[in-house]
């Protein structure tokens, strides 16, 4: 069955992408722990982490360190967080995130309710970091 990231990568669901290649792609998330919260997900409906081949496994965590240091940039934060929780969609994804502190790295405490305008500017922020790092070819112009 698919997952409401399928539908998100499919465009079904609007998303707000930052990244995407051919076999990853990267959208903030709805609940960020931080502002520029991004979710880092397979193409691929992969639920358990796991199960992923290594190569997929690879290029989750490649995308995840580049968005990590285009979070750290845009943000001015002195860490990017990651993390696989993946009790809240059965789609594997990695969390990367601005870390200011520890309590960052609790996602219980996410913001349900972000405001749009707070989402878009984080979206422009990651994707002028992601193209002054020399990524600019994989920020997705929608």
């Amino acid at each position: 069955m698919a997952s409401v990231f399928s539908a998100i990568i499919a465009g079904d669901i609007p998303g707000r992408f930052v990244w995407e290649d051919d076999d990853v792609v990267g959208f903030l998330t709805i609940a960020p722990v931080t502002q520029g919260h991004t979710l880092i997900v397979p193409r691929a409906e992969i639920d358990q982490w796991q199960d992923v081949d290594p190569t997929t496994f690879g290029s989750l965590t490649s995308v995840a360190q580049t968005v990590g240091k285009a979070v750290r940039s845009a943000f001015d934060a002195p860490r990017a967080g990651l993390l696989i929780a993946g009790l809240e969609v059965p789609h594997l994804h990695l969390h990367v995130f601005p870390a200011f502190d520890m309590a960052d790295f609790d996602i219980s405490g996410a913001d349900t309710s972000p405001s749009p305008e707070s989402l878009d500017e984080a979206q422009e922020k990651i994707a002028a970091a992601l193209t002054a790092l020399g990524h600019g070819q994989h920020v997705p112009r929608r």
